[in-house]
C-alpha cells in the first residue's frame, strides 16, 4: 500500500514538471513569435521611414536642386557607370504602339517616344517619384508632368488633355497623374515620354519595352564614360575640321594674289577699253556721209549729229573730225 502511493506520488510530481516544461518551452516560442514581429514590424517602420525620406528628397545622390520651372532646370552630376534600378516599374499607358522614336526628326532632335493613346486616356507615373513640373507649354509639350524619381530618372508625359497632379506631391507607380490628349505642338492624340537623367535625355526605348508592355531589364547601366569618350571624339573631329579650314585659307591665300592680279589686269583692260571709248573720233574722207560714218561705228545717224551738235542735213567737209563714242 505504502509503495504504491509513493508510485502515484512520483508519477504526479513526474507530470507535474513535464507539464511545467511544456508550458516553458510554449512561453518560450510565444516570445520568439512576438520578438520576430517586432523585428519585422521595425523592419517595415525603417523601410517606410526610408522610402518616404527618398520621395521627399528623390534622389540627391545626383541632383543639387529642386525646381518647378521647367523641364530643364536641374543641375547636377552623374558618375560613370550609373546604375538605374527599374524595378517597381508600372507603364505610363497599356497602348502598344510607338508612332515616333526617339532621334533625329524634322530638322530637330526628338527627344522621347509618342505612344498612341486617345483624348481621355489614363496616364499613370511609371515608377514612385515627386512631382516637380505642372505646366503648360503652348509651343511643345502642351500639358505636360515631370516626375524625379529615387533612381534618379526623371520621367516626362505631354500632350495631356488633363494633368491631375500638383507641384511637390508625392506619387506611387500605377497612380493617375493626367488624361491623354493633343495639347501643344502636336498633330494628334498621343503621349509623349521621355527619359532622363540629370537633364540628359535617354532613349525610353533602352529601358521600357511598349509593345510588350514590360521593362527591358531590372537594371540599366548609364555609362558616362561613353558620352565623355563620344564627346572627345567630337572635339577630335571638330579639330580636324579646323585645320582643314586652315589648310583650305591658306591655300586661298596663296591664291589670292593671282586671283587678284587677274582682277587688276581684267580692270586694266576696261578702263583702257573706256579711254579708247572716250577718245575714238572719226576722220571725215572724201565721199562719206552721216550715214555711211554712223554705219561704220555701229551707231545711228541721229546719234552722230547730236555727238557731234551738227545737224542731219549738214554738209561734210574731207578732214573734218567727228566723235563717234
Amino acid at each position: 500500500m505504502t509503495i504504491h502511493i509513493i508510485k502515484k506520488t512520483l508519477g504526479l510530481v513526474l507530470l507535474s514538471m513535464s507539464t511545467l516544461q511544456l508550458a516553458a518551452q510554449d512561453i518560450i516560442a510565444h516570445q520568439a513569435s512576438a520578438d520576430k514581429q517586432m523585428k519585422d514590424i521595425s523592419t517595415i517602420k525603417t523601410h517606410k521611414i526610408l522610402n518616404d525620406a527618398n520621395l521627399n528628397n528623390p534622389a540627391i545622390n545626383v541632383y543639387t536642386n529642386w525646381d518647378n520651372s521647367s523641364v530643364h532646370s536641374v543641375a547636377g552630376a552623374v558618375p560613370s557607370n550609373f546604375k538605374i534600378d527599374l524595378r517597381g516599374f508600372c507603364m505610363p499607358t497599356p497602348s502598344r504602339v510607338v508612332t515616333s522614336k526617339f532621334g533625329y526628326r524634322w530638322h530637330r532632335q526628338h527627344q522621347g517616344l509618342d505612344i498612341k493613346v486617345y483624348v481621355g486616356d489614363t496616364i499613370r507615373a511609371a515608377f514612385d517619384g515627386k512631382i516637380r513640373v505642372v505646366r503648360y507649354d503652348a509651343n511643345g509639350y502642351g500639358n505636360y508632368v515631370v516626375i524625379r524619381h529615387p533612381n534618379g530618372l526623371e520621367t516626362l508625359y505631354g500632350h495631356m488633355s488633363k494633368t491631375l497632379v500638383n507641384p511637390d506631391q508625392i506619387v506611387k507607380a500605377g497612380q493617375v497623374i493626367g488624361l491623354g490628349g493633343n495639347t501643344g505642338r502636336s498633330t494628334g492624340s498621343h503621349l509623349h515620354f521621355e527619359t532622363r537623367l540629370a537633364g540628359k535625355a535617354i532613349d525610353p526605348a533602352l529601358l521600357f519595352d511598349f509593345p510588350n508592355q514590360d521593362i527591358v531589364s531590372d537594371y540599366y547601366i548609364y555609362r558616362g564614360e561613353r558620352i565623355q569618350k563620344e564627346a572627345r571624339t567630337s572635339t577630335s573631329a571638330l579639330a580636324s575640321v579646323a585645320n582643314d579650314q586652315s589648310n583650305l585659307e591658306r591655300a586661298l591665300e596663296t591664291k589670292r594674289p593671282t586671283t587678284n592680279a587677274r582682277r587688276n589686269t581684267a580692270s586694266r583692260k576696261v578702263a583702257q577699253n573706256k579711254s579708247k571709248s572716250k577718245s575714238k573720233s572719226y576722220t571725215v574722207k572724201k565721199g562719206d556721209t552721216l550715214y555711211s560714218i554712223a554705219k561704220k561705228n555701229g551707231m545711228s545717224v541721229k546719234d552722230l549729229c547730236k555727238k557731234n551738235g551738227i545737224k542731219q542735213s549738214a554738209k561734210l567737209k574731207a578732214g573734218q573730225t567727228l566723235k563717234c563714242n
